[in-house]
């Protein structure tokens, strides 16, 4: 038999090309463990420690002025972090005099870190180019002054619980909370350095043939309007300060087309600094995550479902007795009082828990109940924001008239602000339920962009519903409201205040001494611009929402109509 004699010379460079390429892996491997393992051991210390990486990068957030000007919100800063190696340092104490002459550090703290037999000590973050550059030309034994970027907010606190915040999940870097959270897809960026996988370092060109999943890079343009956040948060602080709540917060957003200009609420974080924060609720969003229930804000919609059934009209009357039994339940008036024979702008003028219980029987509760289901109560509202409640509305759809029936006065149903701020809407914009949304506009890094709108804008009651219920709201303010006295004589404003009773989590019921006090307005009712929410949780020194809440809604009403010049409209 023949034999192919160009076999063994094949065999022969395989084997060749075999032991080339182990010689070259071992070789790397070598270079990599050997020759710079101890800067490698150094940077993973430092970034395990927490140090941001010199080639970390993030997209940016904007603001966006009435004017169209953009506003940095979030973006990226260089400079340095300071560390010691104690095992390599001689001298304790003349190293610190050193650092000390161009940085003040605190002395204990770095005397009980050089003194730790550990490798990597962090002092201080986030130095300044001309600080670490002074500290690097030193060049002091044990002393490493380490390049970094690290996430930055400009504004400080000002909308931070929109914002969120920057922060290590596991080993990587990623947003958490807010718009960092829920836009992490857009706002992350491909990283390499210390992240990168031994072996793309060994076959370094080889990484450059992968394609990188950018498309989805970009910048995103909120429609936070900054100069209204700001006025919005001191509003809510000087709340805050003279009323005591556990929780203060706000929303101020265009109820046609979901776009939210301010959202803030009290307690809040500095997002710079949010190490600083002992407790991490802080650095969640109640007015997207917490349910509320939310009292007589939610008699609107009742009667609004009373006016589009056809059942009700304004002047349609019943008689007040102060209480109803349902169910072996009494439900009374705020006051205990009864007004006898009353009508339905009465209802709202004076708040009347029996009033919104006679439009739910009159409609039936299951009609009733779908009308509040319509409203998107029970259901998220699919903001541009993480960790969505739905809200509890169990109490909807109880075979029984009292559960309804209470939640015709906004008790025994929870909601979020969001949730009831995108409810409240469908009765300023024509009756239309909307998606309320926090960005405008992302600008994608492949050089395209896309405009974000409200979604799905399903109609819920008829327009002539919303020009009713808005004309028996405007009444409510021009006449009813701290007796008529904050009416404006060039502006129509349909505004309901809410006081609700918080329930005991623990006996049942419901607190005798613990109350929920909530505003809502629009304006200029018949065309508007705007819709204003603001809640106290927990207030003091108080018993109604008219008593803390109506003058500081009409401060805010009245410096947007100013800072939007918005022309009269009568």
């Amino acid at each position: 038999m023949k034999s192919n004699s160009r076999h063994p010379a094949r065999t022969k460079i395989l084997f060749l090309a075999v032991l080339l390429f182990a010689a070259t892996l071992v070789s790397r491997l070598y270079f990599l463990q050997i020759v710079e393992g101890a800067t490698y051991r150094a940077e993973t210390e430092a970034q395990y420690l927490g140090s941001q990486r010199a080639d970390f990068n993030r997209g940016a957030i904007y603001f966006e002025t009435k004017d169209g000007l953009l506003v940095s919100a979030a973006t990226m800063k260089s400079g340095y972090n300071l560390a010691i190696h104690p095992n390599l340092i001689a001298d304790a104490t003349t190293t610190f005099e050193k650092i000390n002459a161009i940085l003040p550090i605190a002395q204990d703290n770095f005397f009980t870190k050089a003194n730790k037999s550990s490798n990597w000590e962090e002092i201080k973050k986030y130095l300044g180019p001309e600080t670490g550059e002074k500290l690097l030309a030193l060049k002091i034994p044990g002393v490493e002054t380490v390049l970094t970027n690290w996430r930055f907010y400009p504004a400080g606190k000002l909308a931070a619980n929109i914002l969120g915040l920057v922060g290590y999940q596991g080993t990587l870097l990623a947003g958490r909370y807010g718009l960092e959270s829920y836009y992490e897809d857009v706002l992350k960026r491909d990283e390499s350095g210390l992240y990168q996988n031994i072996f793309a370092e060994i076959f370094s060109g080889l990484e450059k043939t992968i394609i990188r999943k950018s498309s989805l890079e970009g910048n995103i343009i909120t429609t936070i309007e900054p100069t209204v956040e700001n006025f919005l948060e001191k509003k809510l602080a000087a709340l805050n300060e003279e009323w005591q709540p556990a929780e203060t917060g706000g929303i101020i957003i265009n109820p046609k087309t979901g776009e939210i200009y301010a959202m803030a609420n009290i307690p809040t974080f500095d997002p710079n600094n949010f190490n600083a924060e002992g407790d991490v609720k802080v650095f969640a969003n109640p007015l997207v995550e917490n349910a509320y229930e939310m009292g007589s804000i939610i008699k609107p919609l009742t009667v609004a479902a009373g006016l589009d059934a056809g059942v009700i009209s304004a002047t349609t009357t019943y008689n007040d007795l102060g209480f109803v039994e349902l169910n072996g339940r009494k439900i009374s008036n705020f006051d205990k009082k009864a007004r006898g024979i009353v009508n339905m702008q009465e209802v709202l003028n004076q708040s009347l828990n029996t009033g919104a219980t006679f439009i739910m029987q009159t409609l039936g509760r299951d009609v009733f109940s779908q009308y509040m289901f319509n409203f998107g109560i029970g259901e998220e509202t699919g903001i541009d924001l993480p960790n969505e409640s739905p809200g509890l509305a169990n109490n909807l759809k109880s075979p029984r008239d009292v559960e309804p029936a209470t939640a015709s006065f906004g008790q025994g149903v929870s909601m979020t602000p969001i949730i009831t701020v995108r409810a409240l809407s469908t009765l300023a914009n024509g009756g239309f339920l909307i998606t309320p949304h926090i960005v405008k506009k992302i600008e994608y890094a492949a050089g395209f962009s896309k405009n974000i709108a409200s979604e799905n804008n399903k109609r819920v009651i008829k327009k002539e519903t919303s020009e009713e219920i808005t004309r028996m709201l405007v009444e409510v303010v021009d006449k009813a409201l701290l007796n008529g006295s904050v009416k404006q004589e060039h502006f129509s404003i349909a505004a309901k205040t809410g006081t609700a009773q918080i329930a005991n989590p623990a006996g049942g019921g419901y607190f005798e001494n613990k109350f929920l006090h909530s505003f809502f307005g629009y304006f200029p009712a018949y065309e508007p611009k705007f819709l204003i929410f603001l809640y106290l949780y927990e207030p003091t020194g108080a018993n109604y929402a008219s008593q803390t809440l109506t003058r500081p809604f009409i401060d805010i009403a009245k410096f947007l109509l100013n800072y939007y010049n918005i022309p009269p409209d009568r």
